[in-house]
């Protein structure tokens, strides 16, 4: 999802190749914790999905296996080569329910309303959360749902301490910040619902944890640093001598087994209410 440019120079991660790619290898690791937010809200088969800010498409993907060929699911972003590439990969799956468009769902008009908005790791980049719920709940019918994983950073740790992983959850963090994104939105999607005019949610929170060689987070952690190394440089947070990212994933995979220590990824807070019949 490109992040509206008024609250934020740049958008951190951009939209290449190599960062849509990304974004796929991530939702696959962390697709069963959305998923199960989606079958506890309600997600279920027949139902019209908006998916914001749908990136590559994985989300999407997800709620359509989820609705089924009775159901359709339309997917938004505003990056034209996120749009491409998702559409895409939905020709090559020869997926028929699901689609993608290019835009800002929060001002965009449809033709008829939907029953599920969803969304994850996309209302951190807006400038207004609460506001940008306002405008999306208009596109969802009546006892709708509102849907929303989003992402809690402080979670991130290890134990006993491993400095090269924390160091490198620093980096995420501080560049994260330094560009306007809000890297523990999770926690605020309480707030920001009954702020909307929302029901009051029902929350649920995930996150990867273990040791050992096997574990993916080494691997999601320096790949999400890539893609933020042009921004850590020109934040001046870091040097991309210093961070050594062609070797990073290994130097804390080595470093945590050494310790035989435990690492836990950013906590996944999913948020779900109804649109009041009066709305």
């Amino acid at each position: 999802m490109e992040a509206p440019v008024d609250r934020q120079s740049f958008y951190a991660l951009g939209h290449s190749e190599q960062e849509l790619q990304r974004l796929s290898r991530q939702g696959q690791a962390f697709e069963p914790f959305t998923r199960q937010l989606f079958e506890q809200a309600g997600i279920g088969r027949g139902m019209r999905v908006l998916d914001v800010g749908c990136g590559s498409g994985d989300v999407a993907f997800l709620a359509a296996d989820l609705v089924g060929l009775s159901g359709e699911v339309v997917g938004v972003d505003c990056e034209r080569k996120a749009v491409a590439w998702a559409n895409a990969r939905a020709r090559s799956r020869a997926m028929r329910n699901v689609s993608f468009v290019q835009g800002d769902p929060a001002e965009m008009e449809f033709d008829r309303q939907f029953d599920a908005i969803v969304g994850r790791l996309v209302l951190m980049y807006y400038p207004d959360p609460v506001a940008t719920i306002r405008k999306l709940m208009r596109h969802v019918r009546p006892e709708g749902l509102i849907v929303f994983q989003e992402i809690d950073l402080s979670n991130a740790c290890s134990l006993p301490v491993a400095p090269l992983f924390e160091r490198s959850m620093t980096w995420i963090k501080q560049t994260l910040s330094g560009t306007g994104a809000r890297i523990q939105l999770g926690l605020e999607l309480y707030p920001v619902f009954l702020a909307a005019g929302l029901p009051e949610p029902s929350m649920r929170i995930d996150a990867l944890i273990g040791g050992g060689p096997q574990c993916p987070a080494y691997d999601i952690v320096a790949e999400l640093v890539q893609s933020l190394v042009p921004a850590i440089e020109k934040l001046k947070i870091a040097s991309a001598a210093e961070i050594g990212i062609s070797t990073l994933a290994q130097r804390m995979r080595d470093e945590v087994v050494a310790l035989k220590g435990v690492v836990r990824s950013a906590g996944f807070i999913g948020a779900w209410s109804r649109k009041r019949d009066s709305d």
